[in-house]
C-alpha cells in the first residue's frame, strides 16, 4: 500500500465507528477501506479449506484458500475495529468477515432504513 493510500485509509478511519445510527455511512466507508486494502472480496465470498494433495490443482486451490484466508483476516479485523464497544462485544465471535458483515447489515441496515423513513414523516 502506498503512502497516499495509507493516508486515505487513515482519513476514512478517523472517527469511523458503527454506533447503530450510522450504518449507511459506516458501510460505505468500510467498503472503500477494504477495497483499498484489497480485502473487499472477503465480505462477498467464503472459501472452504480443500483437502491436501500434490497435484497442480491442489496447490492452486491451497494458494487461493490461503489468499482468501489472509483477506478474511484483514476484513474481519477492520470490521471489528470500527464497531462501538457495545456492538463489538455482541458480534466478536463471527470468524468469517462475510458472516460478520451480513449480521451487521441484518441488524443495523434495516434499522437505519426504518429510522430514515420515520425521520421523513
Amino acid at each position: 500500500m502506498t503512502t497516499t493510500s495509507k493516508n486515505i485509509v487513515a482519513e476514512l478511519n478517523k472517527g469511523l465507528k458503527l454506533n447503530g445510527d450510522n450504518y449507511e455511512t459506516w458501510s460505505l466507508k468500510v467498503q472503500y477501506v477494504l477495497e483499498e486494502q484489497e480485502a473487499l472480496e472477503a465480505i462477498n465470498n467464503v472459501m472452504n479449506e480443500h483437502e491436501e494433495g500434490n497435484t497442480a490443482q491442489h496447490r492452486h486451490k491451497r494458494e487461493a484458500y490461503d489468499s482468501w484466508k489472509k483477506k478474511n483476516s484483514i476484513a474481519r479485523i477492520k470490521l471489528l475495529s470500527t464497531l462501538d464497544d457495545d456492538i463489538l462485544r455482541e458480534f466478536k465471535d463471527h470468524q468469517r468477515a462475510m458472516d460478520l458483515w451480513n449480521a451487521l447489515r441484518k441488524r443495523f441496515g434495516t434499522c437505519s432504513t426504518a429510522r430514515n423513513a420515520q425521520n421523513i414523516q
